[in-house]
């Protein structure tokens, strides 16, 4: 049976006090900024649960040298979520797949979860698939972001309304 779709309620004062996230990994910390006009749901889910400690010690379990670095699932292994799935925010986002943007993986439409991945480098064949909901803000988290590799930790995600 699939998980339920869960819909946030926005409200965007909210969400800009969290327009920037840091994910603290075993490597060094990815600075982020989140598209939270363009993608509300996912930015919301990600940030619920992240503030939730979700995240917190779960793993990159599938690095792709090249392609993507994903994490979120609360087994280590690609197949589990939170136990609900969000729709897919791809019509009117306008963020694209570049390298250092963060993005919701799934399993097919409006499955996502938990799960996200940190691009490597351009992947336009993912636009209008995945949605974007972020992307990295320096020179020194993507420097970060190239070290990862599978099985490395995320620690802790923490956000801030400013960089």
């Amino acid at each position: 049976m699939m998980d339920p779709i869960k819909t946030y309620e926005i409200k965007e004062e909210e969400l800009a006090k969290t327009a920037y996230a840091t994910i603290k990994t075993n490597k060094g910390n990815i600075a982020l900024e989140l598209f939270y006009k363009d993608a509300p749901q996912a930015v919301s889910n990600f940030v619920t649960l992240a503030k939730e400690g979700f995240y917190n010690g779960l793993n990159f379990h599938r690095v792709i040298a090249g392609f993507v670095a994903q994490g979120g699932c609360p087994y280590g292994t690609g197949t589990g979520g939170p136990g609900h799935r969000i729709k897919c925010e791809v019509a009117h986002n306008p963020n694209k797949h570049k390298r250092g943007s963060i993005s919701m993986a799934h399993a097919g439409r409006d499955t996502g979860g938990s799960q996200f991945f940190l691009c490597f480098v351009d992947l336009p064949h993912l636009d209008g698939e995945h949605t974007v909901f972020g992307k990295i803000t320096s020179a020194e988290g993507l420097s970060v972001l190239d070290k990862i590799k599978q099985g490395d930790i995320i620690e802790s995600v923490v956000f801030s309304s400013s960089l």
